[in-house]
């Protein structure tokens, strides 16, 4: 009888009270203050502390998520609505994030300084070469997510971890990719309104890409735990739908920056 009185009476999930919150604002402080004495001339040592930290949230708190859906079954469908809904709220702020970067574009490059763009001094990237190749790995990227989803819903475990795996794979090579095109880059962050406008929304992105291969090999594994069932998988769902946004701020990226807003010029050797 006791069973029965103590059993939740409603299909939402009460979550218990959780330290990693208040503990994750306090390492993320202490990298930002770690980063700006940094930028003020003190040791890189500073940051890792709070880098450090946070990884460390990250991987306890997800801990505890999983195993309130996997073990506990907390993530009844009700609840899986709200996680979802909000997903498209988190992804929605990033559209305004990097619609942000995109304006400080266009306004610098429809009205630039001097009547000119790029400027005379800067010889941006050539789009059909290394961003070109990106474009071809993101896109295939998101047909091997899609690969793997499909599997899922169709309960094939082996087309399951080998899409996601190659995703990860695709993943890891765009950003080692962009890490070698920024070597060779023929200006420098701090030569002027293009690289300061190229490198933050370009860079960002990158950051983007990193966070998704990471959202990507979390659920590689836990594929390879047995974790996800064709009617219950949105820590899946969420990267998946992540990785596609992902894709889609990198075809704009590629056709407003490294295209058009090369100007036609000459790409940097």
């Amino acid at each position: 009888m006791s069973t029965t009185h103590d059993a939740p009476k409603h299909p939402y999930h009460l979550v218990d009270p959780s330290p990693w919150p208040i503990i994750g604002a306090l390492f993320a402080g202490l990298m930002f203050g770690g980063t700006v004495l940094f930028m003020h001339g003190g040791p890189l040592w500073l940051i890792a502390p709070g880098v450090i930290g946070i990884l460390a949230i990250m991987a306890v708190w997800w801990r505890d998520v999983i195993r309130e859906a996997e073990v506990e079954g907390h993530h009844t469908p009700v609840v899986q609505i709200g996680l979802r809904y909000g997903m498209a709220l988190f992804i929605a702020s990033e559209v305004m994030f990097f619609a942000a970067f995109f304006w400080a574009f266009f306004s610098s490059s429809l009205f630039p300084v001097g009547g000119v763009w790029p400027p005379k001094d800067i010889h941006p990237f050539n789009p059909w070469e290394i961003p070109f190749l990106n474009t071809l790995i993101l896109l295939t990227s998101g047909t091997t997510v899609t690969w793997a989803h499909h599997a899922l819903l169709e309960n094939d475990r082996k087309g399951l971890i080998r899409g996601l795996a190659l995703t990860v794979i695709l993943g890891i090579t765009f950003t080692s990719l962009q890490a070698y095109e920024y070597s060779h880059a023929a200006f420098g962050f701090k030569g002027g309104i293009y690289p300061s406008t190229f490198f933050m929304a370009t860079g960002f992105h990158g950051f983007h890409v990193m966070i998704g291969t990471t959202f990507l090999a979390v659920n590689f594994f836990r594929a390879l735990a047995g974790h996800f069932k064709p009617d219950q998988h949105f820590g899946f769902e969420a990267a998946a739908w992540y990785w596609h946004f992902v894709d889609v701020v990198w075809l704009f990226l590629f056709v407003c920056i490294y295209w058009w807003g090369s100007g036609g010029a000459v790409g940097a050797e």
